[in-house]
């Protein structure tokens, strides 16, 4: 009974915590659409590193004795391949692919995550976790294409783009998996704190090299696209960071890069309130991908309990 209860409780924290992310991430790619409006993709992705480091640096510099500082290269995998790197492919990404297609191929990190685990991470497939991640990314794929995001602008622009959101996608389940196998033992805020001051720097001295002051005075949309890269950063960077950081830890890389398949939900809903029609197939896509993460997390918990 004890252990059943102890079980139930990280269960419904998870399915909670993963939602939240959803609704954090769901914002995130029109507010990367609204800052390229002044901002080149290099400066998007700068910017928003240096402001999450800024926005760290009194937890790091109060904390920084408590950070196991053996593990520096895992810290700087989670700072560089969770955030900085997948910040420049998605914003680069973004200035020739629709947000259908950022949408679709986002979907594919628990795929990623699923076969960097296998191959590098000592994961061991079974049918439930396989079963679980077609199912989530077919019903998110359903709901992107069929759904509210569809129309012309799934085709336009240089689709070749696309494969810098498949890398980023790679890169954030590298990072994921990265969180499970090395840094547990790190409290989530610790390791967001480590994470970012370490590759905020980078940004920071990226910056200092573009014409970003000049653009700011002189572009119209500049405090339009400021604006968008502070909320992008402080939301869908600091605070979401530290939420899907913990949620790894308390879970597992596969269930918590799962919260990519509850972004087109979210944007469902979005819509919906706007007055947008629904229709079958979104009930069928938001049934798989629901189905898909139930029974995914229902083995984890089963092997928890064995």
């Amino acid at each position: 009974m004890a252990l059943l209860k102890k079980t139930s409780n990280p269960s419904t924290i998870g399915y909670a915590t993963l939602l939240l992310l959803a609704l954090i991430w769901g914002s995130s790619f029109i507010l990367i659409k609204k800052s390229l409006l002044a901002f080149s993709p290099m400066q998007v992705a700068s910017i928003r590193i240096s402001i999450a480091g800024l926005a760290f640096l009194p937890v790091f510099i109060y904390n920084f004795k408590k950070i196991d500082w053996s593990k520096i290269r895992y810290l700087f995998i989670v700072g560089f391949a969770g955030s900085a790197l997948p910040g420049f492919l998605f914003a680069i990404a973004q200035t020739e692919v629709s947000s259908s297609v950022a949408g679709v191929l986002n979907s594919l990190t628990p795929l990623f995550v699923l076969i960097q685990g296998a191959l590098f991470y000592q994961l061991i497939l079974t049918r439930e976790k396989v079963l679980g991640v077609i199912l989530g990314l077919v019903g998110a794929s359903v709901l992107i294409v069929f759904g509210n995001f569809g129309g012309k602008e799934i085709v336009e622009g240089n689709q070749w783009y696309a494969l810098f959101l498949v890398l980023g996608t790679f890169s954030y389940a590298f990072s994921a998996n990265t969180i499970q196998k090395h840094l547990r033992g790190i409290s989530a805020i610790n390791l967001s704190a480590a994470a970012y001051c370490i590759v905020a720097p980078f940004g920071l001295g990226y910056l200092f090299f573009t014409d970003f002051l000049s653009t700011m005075n002189a572009h119209p949309d500049s405090m339009t696209s400021l604006s968008a890269v502070v909320i992008l950063s402080l939301a869908s960077t600091v605070i979401a960071s530290v939420i899907f950081f913990k949620l790894v830890q308390m879970t597992n890389a596969l269930f918590a890069s799962m919260v990519a398949y509850f972004i087109p939900i979210v944007a469902l809903g979005f819509g919906i309130f706007d007055g947008e029609k629904i229709m079958i197939y979104h009930f069928v896509g938001m049934a798989m991908i629901l189905f898909g993460v139930y029974i995914t997390k229902k083995k984890n918990l089963k092997n928890q309990n064995q």
